[in-house]
């Protein structure tokens, strides 16, 4: 996998490319932006990483010039927090946006899933809804796997339905009796949402190790339980 890294704190690019390295990524590095355009347009790139400020080209430049003609992922990198500039990035085609300071390793956690992301998605031979990938979690209904922030999570077959129910359902409350008569295939009894609670608590504790919290999966007190969007 190839990836442009361009950035005109030479520090920044410097640790960018040795971790992106380390994780067997080739890296074209530039501190310029008109040099970092130059490589795109010459070889084949799988995802650039821009710095907005820069000397001659700024970030969202590149990124406009980017977007006339390939789909590659793209992040940005900044040192400014306004939310407009957020907006704008995305707004232009860009896949991801990190605000610095940034932790090196989350920021080649963020590249793998958009490379996973793109590779999927232009596999044409997926079907449709097999995937879920989103928030640092990718769900393949086929394989049966489960990864999240990169670490694989082994989930027992109700598990892994509970969560896919709530991850396609994502942003909407599934109440305890819905989630248990889909996914136990059964019909509903008081006691049943001692069953549901157990199973969303395993399915917590297996979350929560990859990140030491256990909040992926809100409850909504007498209503039932969602993810966010």
């Amino acid at each position: 996998m190839n990836i442009v890294v361009v950035d005109d704190e030479r520090e920044i690019a410097d640790v960018i490319e040795l971790y992106l390295q380390n994780d067997q990524y080739t890296v074209y590095k530039f501190y310029t932006g008109q040099e970092a355009l130059d490589c795109i347009f010459e070889k084949k790139i799988d995802l650039a990483i821009l710095d907005v400020m820069l000397p001659d080209i700024d970030g969202f430049q590149i990124l406009k010039k980017i977007r006339e003609k390939y789909t590659f992922p793209v992040i940005m990198l900044t040192a400014k927090t306004e939310y407009m500039d957020k907006i704008t990035g995305l707004t232009m085609g860009a896949d991801d946006y990190i605000p610095k300071p940034f932790n090196p390793l989350e920021l080649v956690a963020r590249v793998k899933a958009q490379i996973r992301r793109y590779t999927q998605y232009n596999d044409g031979g997926k079907e449709p809804g097999e995937i879920i990938d989103f928030g640092g979690l990718l769900l393949n209904r086929t394989s049966h796997e489960c990864i999240y922030n990169e670490v694989p999570l082994t989930l027992t077959p109700i598990e892994f339905d509970i969560l896919w129910l709530l991850c396609e359902n994502r942003g909407k409350v599934i109440s305890s009796e819905e989630l248990f008569e889909k996914v136990w295939h059964e019909k509903y009894y008081k006691n049943s949402n001692n069953t549901v609670m157990v199973h969303i608590r395993h399915l917590r504790e297996k979350m929560s190790a990859p990140t030491g919290t256990s909040d992926f999966i809100k409850t909504v007190w007498g209503v039932g339980y969602k993810v966010e969007e």
